[in-house]
């Protein structure tokens, strides 16, 4: 390693400081993770609310309790900007920014090129720059490195590039932050060792792999698998209904077997930001090279077409039971995009509700987590428990099953119940519950 990287070694295995871009889902756990290994940590964020309550030691991401950031903030251990001038002393900066997809479900890198250009406006020699965002297998050297160069610096020797894919599960208390292994693809060997360096501080096992490309393509691999899976046992719980046979039963069973056998579970569609956007971004690049994905297209056919397989379960639920869904009163229970968070975003809640809603019904819904949801053309608030009246609704519609819901209570109180996450597995079967 040339002196520049054991210099930069040394600070970053002692008490660096980390610039981190992006405050959101995986940017604030990341910056409190390496406030609390020892490091001081400058967060930057455009968005002002997100910086204002960092700087006032208020967390508005689950994984992060407010109590850990207050104290880390009054030990003067981590703060918050919107001005990329304060990362020009930094040892490492952290590029954690979302990747939408675009209305053709092509890639929009846009945030990451702002960050690009930002860093590139401050970078100097001496420093070490991750890509933490999702995204094609090539942008790191494609986007970052270009741009990086051209204030004439040599990457490798000046400043150090790395990709390390964010792998944050929100709301997941058993594989969390420390507990996931990092994987790491720096442009260098000497790029690699010092993101290996930076992220031991706060990981049990830093994975190195052979380059940026290969750990860019290690997350789009993993959501791969995640959502072809997912689609195919969505496709087996449409056919179980079909044959008349429980989907979940036999995932049960199947799952019995000790190897060649990974239970995956259906649900009313996918949700969050990575599985049903994270394919395409491989599907796009590969097509660049003319290769056409099929698994990828399928997959999401089918998972896409999920909020509306539950729409007509409920329509055929309400049609034997003489009762139309215009007009039907329907309690949706949880709209978060999995149990005992507060993101929505992409959550097949929103396609189910606005559908019922342009259909007729007369749907509310009750979530602990999420005080409101913005639909296409209304904004729809929880309901307090209350009033949620389970014995006067046509359906109560369980999309996602936080704790802390009596699922036995409900299934007695309710005159027909929807499950499409098998929330209700353990009450004795009744025939006013329809599993999906």
């Amino acid at each position: 390693m040339t002196s520049t990287a054991e210099a930069l070694k040394q600070r970053l295995a002692a008490t660096p400081i980390v610039g981190l871009i992006g405050l959101g889902y995986v940017g604030l756990p990341l910056a409190v993770a390496f406030a609390e290994s020892g490091a001081t940590v400058i967060g930057l964020d455009v968005d002002p609310t997100r910086v204002a309550r960092v700087r006032a030691g208020e967390s508005f991401v689950e994984d992060v309790p407010t109590s850990t950031l207050a104290g880390l903030v009054t030990a003067g251990r981590l703060t918050a900007t919107d001005d990329v001038a304060a990362l020009k002393d930094v040892d490492a900066i952290l590029i954690c920014v979302p990747t939408p997809l675009g209305k053709s479900k092509e890639p929009d890198i846009s945030y990451i090129v702002s960050a690009a250009d930002a860093v590139a406006g401050v970078i100097r020699r001496g420093q070490l720059v991750v890509l933490e965002s999702t995204t094609y297998p090539g942008t790191t050297q494609e986007i970052l490195l270009p741009r990086f160069q051209a204030r004439g610096l040599r990457a490798g020797e000046d400043f150090f590039l790395a990709f390390s894919p964010e792998r944050i599960d929100p709301g997941n208390r058993r594989y969390t932050l420390r507990e996931i292994p990092k994987v790491v693809g720096g442009l260098t060997p000497a790029c690699r060792e010092l993101a290996a360096t930076l992220y031991a501080r706060i990981t049990r096992q830093v994975v190195p792999v052979s380059g940026p490309e290969t750990a860019e393509m290690v997350k789009l691999f993993e959501n791969t698998f995640r959502s072809v899976n997912i689609a195919l046992v969505n496709e087996f719980a449409i056919m179980c209904r079909r044959l008349g046979i429980s989907v979940w039963e036999v995932i049960g069973a199947a799952a019995t077997k000790p190897f060649g056998f990974m239970p995956f579970y259906p649900g009313p569609g996918l949700g969050g930001h990575c599985l049903p956007s994270d394919p395409h971004y491989l599907s796009w690049r590969v097509r660049l090279e003319g290769y056409e994905p099929r698994f990828i297209a399928f997959a999401d056919e089918i998972n896409r077409q999920m909020p509306t397989y539950v729409v007509q379960l409920i329509t055929d639920a309400l049609n034997e039971r003489g009762r139309a869904v215009r007009g039907a009163r329907i309690l949706a229970l949880g709209v978060a995009y999995k149990a005992n968070v507060a993101d929505t975003r992409d959550s097949p809640a929103i396609e189910i509700l606005q559908t019922l809603l342009t259909k007729g019904a007369a749907a509310v819904y009750h979530d602990p987590f999420v005080p409101s949801l913005t639909l296409e053309r209304t904004t729809l608030e929880s309901i307090a428990w209350r009033d949620a009246d389970l014995a006067g609704r046509d359906v109560v519609l369980i999309l996602t099953p936080h704790n802390g819901y009596d699922w036995g209570a409900i299934v007695r109180e309710a005159r027909l119940v929807i499950d499409t996450r098998n929330a209700t597995a353990d009450v004795l079967p009744a025939p006013h519950v329809i599993r999906l």
